[in-house]
């Protein structure tokens, strides 16, 4: 089973574990839970921004973009600016900025039986386990399904969301959305839905006899009129940039559509398209499909990625995996070797390690704007820009073996080594400076993961230490007693993050707008929450 959702993809193979690839900094990149990922894995679903895997122990990971769920254990489908927990009960506690879902006292009757939840930029929706859907958040942003609310009684089995609009899937196969038109919340009846995909301001559904429904902002892949015989059958998988879609035929062939600016036009590359296509990566405003000969076509935004004519001639055989930054594209070799492409802005020029990228590639990260990749013998190499991780000179001797993750904030960048100790570099105020907790991060770290500006750290004892900016969570000295021992999982929004603890207690800490006071919601979580969204 692949997941495409966005820019990025979730494979779940047969023995269980999961490999992604795509847009790293939206799920792509799952280095930080690969551990979680190796075995048991059931089912992959994704948000606009991260993925949330079920394991056979009832266990959820997640991973990507943290303002959109993606820093966390648990199934994590959440606003911007607030956390729902789901307990051992059904009972759902929310916190964070009220007027992005973290107020649910209007509808608290009725969150019970609660087996999921899923977001937009601004809103909540609940699926229960008498498969109706409760909503609640902006109404802006989809928070209210009124006008819906006779066809979310029953019968429901799947909730995505846009930035501002809901899609939810029936048992049979049909779709009801609410929320922004021009984002999704305006569809025509649509039935046998198998997948629902989403971009910025549109939705693209696969069907079980393989053709394609599209609804949502004409401009950015809602309208789908202009290739529509093309998607009647066929389609096995359709993936997204910010503005346009790109679907992948059973028979090898691509059909895109939306915004050209954003990959929407794939005309100039279309005789390469025709046939033999894997795989397809999406970044902001550009695609990368990697063909089943190991060659890449590129098209989009020509200035971030969407134009690799430099680097074509490393790009006709042998690629394995394609990634990217906001603007740049990084593909992997079968000979563990490395191309770069895109934007100089995001990490596209590599030309200055070029010679340590030619062997021996085994995970990249990439932040905004750098990347850092682990090579085969657990050393790191970092280019883009140097304000963001390029420049890892001051701890280069602490990244020339025993490396074994890398994980990053919007400016800095965290690398494990097997000893369980902790190095970093990039922009100080971002997490690149942990000199203040250095002592700590000596030894003992088992996962690192992150908001925009800030890490925190799991120790095997069962601690956590963090650092970076402190209104983005980097200083936890508030709840630091809470923090000493017991701690299971770590998630994080965009500027908090949220820690839960053996006892199934929640400790939070961070800004108050992003989740980080939830002193309104104390005595509910003291015990029994088994997901954090």
């Amino acid at each position: 089973m692949v997941n495409f959702a966005g820019a990025r993809s979730a494979a779940r193979k047969a023995n269980g574990s999961v490999v992604t690839w795509g847009h790293s900094r939206f799920g792509g990149n799952s280095a930080a839970v690969a551990p979680l990922l190796t075995e048991g894995v059931i089912q992959v679903c994704g948000t606009s921004g991260a993925f949330a895997a079920i394991k056979t122990n009832g266990s959820v990971v997640t991973w990507g973009f943290s303002v959109r769920g993606g820093n966390s254990s648990a199934v994590v489908c959440g606003t911007e600016c607030a956390f729902a927990a789901i307990k051992a009960n059904g009972s759902v506690v929310t916190w964070g900025d009220a007027t992005h879902g973290g107020n649910s006292s209007a509808v608290a009757p009725l969150l019970m039986g609660v087996i999921q939840v899923c977001g937009t930029a601004g809103a909540f929706a609940a699926i229960k386990a008498n498969g109706s859907v409760v909503t609640w958040g902006n109404s802006d942003r989809a928070g209210n399904s009124s006008a819906v609310a006779p066809l979310l009684t029953k019968g429901i089995v799947q909730v995505c969301g846009s930035t501002g609009a809901f899609a939810a899937i029936k048992e049979n196969g049909g779709v009801v959305t609410w929320g922004y038109a021009t984002s999704g919340g305006d569809s025509s009846a649509v039935e046998g839905v198998v997948q629902v995909c989403g971009s910025a301001n549109a939705f693209a559904a696969v069907t079980a006899n393989g053709s394609v429904v599209t609804w949502g902002n004409s401009d950015r892949g809602g309208n789908s009129s202009a290739v529509a015989p093309l998607l009647k059958e066929g389609v096995v998988q359709v993936c997204g940039t910010d503005g346009a879609f790109a679907a992948i035929k059973a028979n090898g062939s691509v059909v895109t559509w939306g915004d050209a600016d954003r990959g929407g036009d794939s005309s100039a590359v279309a005789s390469l398209l025709a046939e033999g296509v894997v795989q397809v990566c999406g970044i902001f405003v550009a695609f990368a499909a990697v063909k089943a000969n190991g060659s890449v076509v590129t098209w989009g935004d020509a200035a971030c990625g969407g134009n690799s004519s430099a680097v074509a001639p490393l790009l006709t055989e042998g690629v394995v995996q394609v990634c990217g930054t906001d603007g740049a594209f990084a593909a992997i070799k079968a000979n563990g070797s490395f191309v770069t492409w895109g934007n100089v802005a995001y990490g596209c020029d590599s030309s200055a390690v070029a010679p340590l990228l030619t062997e021996g590639i085994i995970q990249v990260c990439g932040n905004a704007s750098a990347f850092a990749a682990v090579k085969a013998n657990g050393s790191v190499v970092t280019w883009g820009d140097e304000h963001h991780g390029r420049n890892s000179s001051a701890v280069a001797s602490l990244l020339t073996e025993g490396v074994i993750q890398v994980c990053g904030t919007a400016g800095a960048f965290a690398a494990i080594k097997a000893n369980g100790s902790v190095v970093t570099w990039g922009h100080p105020i971002s997490g690149g400076n942990s000199s203040a907790v250095a002592p700590l991060l000596t030894e003992g770290v088992i996962q690192v993961c992150g908001t925009a500006g800030a890490f925190a750290a799991i120790k095997a004892n069962g601690s956590v230490v963090t650092w970076g900016d402190p209104p983005h969570g980097g200083n936890s000295s508030a709840v630091a007693p809470l923090l000493t021992e017991g701690v299971v999982q770590v998630c994080g929004s965009s500027g908090a993050f949220a820690a839960i603890k053996e006892n199934g207690g929640v400790v939070t800490w961070g800004y108050t707008n992003s989740g980080g006071n939830s002193s309104a919601v104390a005595p509910l979580l003291t015990e029994g929450v088994v997901q954090i969204c």
